[in-house]
């Protein structure tokens, strides 16, 4: 029996032992497929080797994050049908990539999603627009996944200060920081592949399990989750969590649907393939891995709730996102525990991997590059800059996981994806299909999605004015809703729109545009680029 007030669950030494021998592998694997990386291609796309299944894995991989795995998880245990949504939209949400971006987005960039921006713009300014975005994004959704594993390892290790979940985000961020520096694209990568495998094999055998349980009846297992929930029957109906507020739901869901292919260490993947049909293919793969791991969430969540119930997950170190872990404990005991908190760790560890190479790729080849070498820069200094750049991205991820700790991780990737789709979607979907589409359009819809998002969560009750604010001593909020998604993604449309008929379209934007549309549709390169 797992108590409500229960401190920690297993045994620390083997859960620790676990996620340790996981983490000497994957680090063992990251230094043998690294070469040296010597040019800019092998860093940031490892050299476009990869096949389209492979990259599909990866891809699927860079998103199955923490908020997935044990904030999903979580979220269906605790509000049921409600929880399920995220995962709803985030299938739906590949869509999006696989009939809009992917293969266009793979033709005509090299490395990032400036090189898309900027291919028919002036360079300089979109650039460093992009630039911008890209870290602001990356730190953010860098929160969660710190957030995430701060609360898992006050669950698994049992250290509940403060200060020991500090040290243990530090170690963390250190072994991020040596997969990228050491592996770059190739090494994250491989890392992406073996995490997703791993995971979705994990969360295959416990779904399996369960319904086992349950004599393959899904009717019983939900039967006796609504026994468990403080909702009773209407935990299989909607209105649990977003009840009260169907603007902020509806809110919630655009930034969900819209954001995913919007992320920039989702969108780096596409140039890891050799062609836009491997894009292409990665998609398709990327899709059916995240459909069958989802509905392996909505079998766990609703056990968790059936085995565990939701008063002892809530009263656990962790809150929500400790669903996942106290029903492998449950079923599995410590040995199972301990392999589920090595898929939560790996995953937390590739995760933020490929965001601290999407920022420190973005500021090395679109600012340093690009802006202040205007072409010329050497790719091995190219490349160190990347380094350093991870580096200091990884320091602050540290401090900012620190800070988060504890917060609800699906629901800050819900925000981070808001300010994804506010400041890249207009411009990637302008760029590609706005024939008068120009600089100043550019400029002002990712600058003008990016303001507006983070304008209107700092004034939200996410920041203050309620019990689970980020400050709730204080209240300063005058926007209503927790996602400002359904203002800020049509805003940022609205400034692209606007900028573009006030501003000065160049001959030579009309020109590069023509180039473009054959570049994008056909992938045939200019001999200069």
């Amino acid at each position: 029996m797992i108590l409500a007030d229960s401190t920690t669950i297993g045994s620390p030494l083997v859960n620790l032992g676990i996620f340790l021998v996981f983490a000497a592998i994957t680090l063992y694997i990251v230094y043998r497929v690294s070469s040296g990386h010597a040019t800019a291609s092998d860093f940031y796309a490892a050299g476009s080797g990869f096949t389209g299944a492979q990259n599909g894995i990866a891809l699927s991989g860079d998103f199955l994050s923490a908020a997935s795995f044990l904030g999903i998880a979580g979220g269906i245990a605790v509000h049921g049908y409600d929880g399920f949504l995220y995962s709803v939209g985030w299938v739906v949400a590949w869509l999006v990539g696989l009939l809009l971006i992917g293969e266009q987005l793979r033709n005509t960039g090299r490395y990032t999603i400036g090189d898309l921006m900027a291919y028919r713009m002036r360079q300089r300014p979109v650039r460093a627009a992009s630039a911008a975005s890209t870290l602001v994004i990356s730190l953010f959704y860098m929160l969660a996944q710190m957030a995430g594993a701060g609360g898992l390892v006050s669950l698994l290790l049992g250290i509940h200060d403060r200060v020991g979940q500090s040290v243990v985000i530090v170690v963390v961020g250190a072994i991020m920081i040596f997969y990228v520096l050491v592996g770059g694209m190739k090494g994250t990568t491989w890392v992406q592949i073996i995490k997703a495998v791993f995971l979705l094999v994990c969360c295959s055998l416990i779904s399996v399990f369960l319904l086992g349980k349950f004599g393959f009846d899904f009717s019983s297992l939900l039967d006796r989750a609504t026994q468990n929930s403080k909702f009773g029957a209407t935990l299989l109906n909607p209105g649990t969590q977003y009840g009260s507020n169907e603007l902020d739901f509806v809110s919630l869901a655009l930034a969900l649907v819209l954001g995913i292919c919007s992320l920039p260490h989702v969108l780096m993947r596409f140039y890891t393939v050799p062609d836009g049909k491997q894009a292409r293919r990665s998609l398709v793969w990327a899709i059916w891995v995240v459909f069958v791991f989802y509905l392996c969430t909505l079998v766990i969540g609703y056990g968790a709730t059936a085995l565990v119930g939701t008063d002892t997950i809530l009263h656990a170190p962790g809150g929500e996102n400790s669903a996942a872990p106290l029903l492998a404990f449950r079923i599995g005991g410590t040995v199972l525990l301990g392999i589920v908190s090595a898929a939560a760790f790996a995953t937390i560890l590739a995760v933020i991997a490929g965001l601290t190479l999407a920022a420190s790729a973005s500021f090395a080849h679109d600012v340093y590059a690009s802006i202040i070498k205007r072409g010329h820069a050497d790719p091995r200094r190219e490349v160190r800059v990347a380094r350093l750049t991870a580096l200091v991205v990884g320091f602050l991820a540290i401090v900012g996981g620190i800070a988060a700790n504890g917060q609800n991780v699906a629901f800050l990737v819900a925000l981070a994806l808001a300010i994804a789709a506010s400041a890249n979607l207009s411009t990637m979907l302008y760029t590609l299909f706005w024939r008068r589409f120009n600089t100043a359009g550019t400029l002002a819809s990712i600058y003008g999605g990016l303001c507006s998002c983070l304008t209107l969560i700092v004034f939200s009750p996410v920041v203050s004015g309620s019990p689970t604010s980020l400050i709730p001593s204080v209240d300063f909020h005058w926007f209503p809703l927790n996602n400002p998604g359904i203002v800020s993604i049509p805003f940022s449309f609205l400034c692209g729109f606007v900028g573009t008929v006030l501003g000065r379209t160049r001959p030579e934007e009309v020109a590069k545009r023509k180039e473009m549309e054959v570049r994008a549709l056909t992938g045939i390169r200019p001999t200069t680029n």
